[in-house]
């Protein structure tokens, strides 16, 4: 075989049978597909809407299936959504329903506030320093597993069926949960940021005002969302002991004369203000630490 024919050969196989050179051909770019179901991915606002909508209408129509094939005994106790729906406008239309509205969310909001004030700056300092944590560490623990209803009794004797022992109970019931939570994320700062700061001469208050406080406080203000949660779980608890106003008073009372319906009304209005108290401090935590959501 020829020079000439080794070389032409050679040339052909790089080029391929149409004349093009795959040696010099750049590879086409395709996009992954996008699926629904990613690992830790952000859906867009529209998506999420989407997801929220169908979730939604799968509850309330799993539910109003359940009431349609019970019989018309267990009708009763267990009530439609148009018939709860109905019951809640009924309640803010013809019994002054606002009012209750408003005294509980100013029990939940009071108490854990108070909770607040006490639980960030001892669990900031509890984390920051392992003496303080010698201190208190073992109180706090004991009464986390301390059950806010067993007080119940005692608060009544002290303070009497008034806003005051329900307060109490509420603030109980948070704050030795939100105590542990800001000890937790106190000591997730990496301890670098904590030693850079004292290389460079700052004090150990100047190092908790500057560094700790501020890189601790999205993972606080999460626990703060999380444990207020808690508190709107204790609310009915806290108002069916001798209250005459509020959410769980009026579920009380439509519970002596079987009302179902105005029951689950008071259920479906907690879980409202549960939301949109979720929904005020995602919105204030954006607001006030943006670089904690910043990608």
């Amino acid at each position: 075989m020829s020079a000439s024919t080794v070389q032409e050969a050679i040339v052909e196989r790089a080029t391929g049978a149409g004349g093009r050179s795959e040696l010099n051909e750049s590879p086409i770019y395709v996009p992954p597909r996008a699926r629904i179901f990613e690992f830790r991915s952000k859906p867009s606002p529209a998506r999420a809407a989407v997801f929220a909508a169908v979730g939604l209408g799968a509850f309330f129509l799993v539910w109003q299936l359940g009431h349609y094939f019970s019989s018309d005994v267990n009708q009763k106790f267990f009530p439609s959504p148009v018939q709860v729906l109905t019951a809640l406008y009924t309640l803010f239309a013809a019994n002054n329903f606002l009012a209750d509205v408003l005294k509980s969310c100013y029990r939940v909001f009071a108490s854990f506030a108070l909770a607040a004030l006490v639980a960030v700056p001892a669990g900031l300092l509890m984390g920051s320093f392992k003496s303080v944590r010698a201190l208190l560490g073992p109180l706090v623990s004991a009464w986390r597993y301390l059950p806010a209803a067993s007080f119940i009794p005692l608060l009544l004797v002290w303070f009497g069926p008034n806003d005051t022992s329900k307060l109490a109970l509420l603030f109980l019931g948070v704050i030795f949960f939100l105590i542990a939570l800001v000890v937790d994320n106190t000591e997730a700062v990496p301890n670098e940021f904590i030693e850079a700061g004292l290389t460079m001469g700052a004090s150990r208050s100047k190092t908790l005002m500057d560094i700790i406080i501020p890189a601790a406080a999205p993972a606080i203000m999460d626990s703060l969302r999380n444990m207020i949660a808690v508190s709107w779980t204790y609310l009915v608890i806290a108002e069916i002991v001798g209250a005459q106003d509020g959410i769980g008073a009026v579920m009380m009372r439509a519970g002596r004369f079987l009302k179902v319906d105005i029951i689950m009304a008071g259920i479906l209005m907690i879980g409202i203000l549960g939301v949109f108290t979720d929904v005020l401090f995602r919105t204030i935590a954006r607001l006030s630490m943006p670089w904690a959501f910043k990608r």
